[in-house]
């Protein structure tokens, strides 16, 4: 019996222990699952009968998941033109793969068991989207569809909207985040074969113990940026500029309509000027997204009049959804928590170009809000051509005569000029292009 107790751990008893098996699964993809579920039947009900292992399900490396982009061949020998028929519509054909995937795993009564659902870079119809949020056979909380194709933004929307409308039934909807507008998360490429050489067994000029160490250098600074860019709590609460593109001028209602229902990979802009009550009817501007992270408040009041986005402070749609989708949790709170660096945590300080145009520098990232700065050259942005002109011959006078900014009425009220800071980054682009056809060359 004493021999008996010294028995090595098997990998049965590491999958019949639940936390084991719910760190462990998210790591293994779904085709190993089932590959591994065949070896013994045993292991088959551990990985069949339990919810844990298909809790988190990525299907972007699934083959059977993917559309052959080729072209129908005409003579009818490609398995895509033997099923093509007049009532089959472009939706049905792209979302077939997926269907067939989502059948057989609702057959093994698995699909229920998914609660966070990775389709990026996928065929991925609005259809399946509704039947995805809808539909009583799949429980997904967060689903994450980026960079998609056949995806039409607009049945997608009217999808969202829909789920999130006032007359829902209770206890509806059931996704609470959706990933669709930040990139998709990218595999990191083999240093070794990024150039499609080896680093050992090279010739020549490459082979020198001087070209691989600057190679090596290379791929240590690549790796540190993909690592930069990948991170999506450095690009909103840092000092990043531009963190996305400007989407389709629908999504800032749809966006509104599903606030404190479904949380996307984005936020609207929360500018004092979006709000009719405390600006002007000149003033105001229509709801946009946020895509400028500012890092900081205000260059004067270090603030802003609408206040920071905190974590655990701020409604939960003032807040992104972070990247990568969380592998162990499928909780609204798990995608969006950022991690203090300090004794506070982050301060997210976002907004739209449109709130910014005149008060934020392209360059620096310096910015000031409304209440620090009424920017009375452009007063609504509606500079003429004659004052754009009187402004360029103050400011190339101050130059010629030496920088004083703030010294001149003119230039101690402007603060950005063609988009860039007047004390700080114009300056030096003035210098650095006087004389030698730059910028006022």
């Amino acid at each position: 019996m004493a021999d008996l107790d010294r028995l090595p751990t098997t990998l049965l008893d590491l999958l019949a222990n639940t936390l084991v098996l719910r760190q462990l699964s998210p790591y293994i993809p779904s085709k190993s699952l089932l590959a591994l579920s065949a070896t013994c039947k045993d292991i088959q009900d551990i990985i069949i009968s339990q919810s844990e292992p298909w809790r988190h399900l990525d299907l972007t490396g699934i083959t059977s998941a993917m559309i052959d982009s080729s072209p129908i061949d005409s003579g009818g020998i490609s398995w895509r033109a033997e099923r093509m028929d007049e009532a089959l519509t472009e939706d049905d054909f792209y979302s077939g793969p997926l269907r067939g995937i989502f059948g057989r795993l609702h057959q093994q009564r698995l699909l229920r068991n998914v609660r966070t659902l990775v389709l990026d870079g996928l065929s991925v119809p609005a259809d399946i989207v509704r039947e995805i949020v809808s539909e009583d056979r799949y429980n997904v909380r967060i689903l994450s569809i980026r960079e998609s194709k056949h995806l039409n933004q607009t049945k997608l929307q009217q999808v969202l909207r829909y789920i999130t409308r006032p007359t829902r039934a209770e206890g509806t909807p059931k996704l609470k985040a959706l990933y669709f507008f930040g990139p998709r998360n990218t595999v990191r490429a083999n240093s070794g074969q990024q150039y499609g050489l080896p680093l050992s067994g090279r010739h020549g000029v490459l082979g020198s113990e001087g070209a691989q160490i600057g190679a090596e250098w290379n791929r240590r600074s690549s790796s540190t940026l993909q690592t930069y860019i990948s991170d999506d709590e450095s690009r909103w609460y840092g000092s990043t500029g531009r963190v996305m593109k400007r989407p389709l001028s629908d999504w800032p209602e749809t966006l509104h309509a599903c606030r404190d229902l479904v949380a996307f990979d984005a936020v609207l802009c929360r500018g004092i000027r979006h709000n009719i009550t405390k600006v002007s009817s000149e003033s105001f501007l229509q709801p946009a997204i946020a895509t400028v992270a500012l890092g900081r408040g205000c260059e004067v009041c270090s603030r802003s009049p609408e206040g920071p986005s905190i974590f655990g402070t701020t409604p939960s749609h003032t807040l992104p959804l972070l990247s990568p989708v969380p592998l162990h949790s499928s909780t609204l709170r798990a995608a969006q928590i950022s991690h203090p660096t300090g004794t506070r945590p982050p301060h997210l300080y976002a907004r739209c170009e449109d709130c910014l145009r005149g008060r934020w520098c392209e360059r620096c990232n310096r910015w000031w809000c409304e209440d620090c700065y009424d920017d009375p050259v452009s007063k609504l942005h509606l500079r003429t051509e004659m004052q754009q002109l009187e402004l360029r011959e103050q400011l190339e006078r101050e130059e010629i005569t030496g920088p004083s900014w703030g010294t001149s009425a003119t230039t101690s009220s402007v603060k950005v000029y063609s988009k860039l800071c007047v004390e700080h980054c114009l300056v030096s682009e003035m210098m650095s292009g006087a004389g030698s056809n730059g910028m006022w060359g």
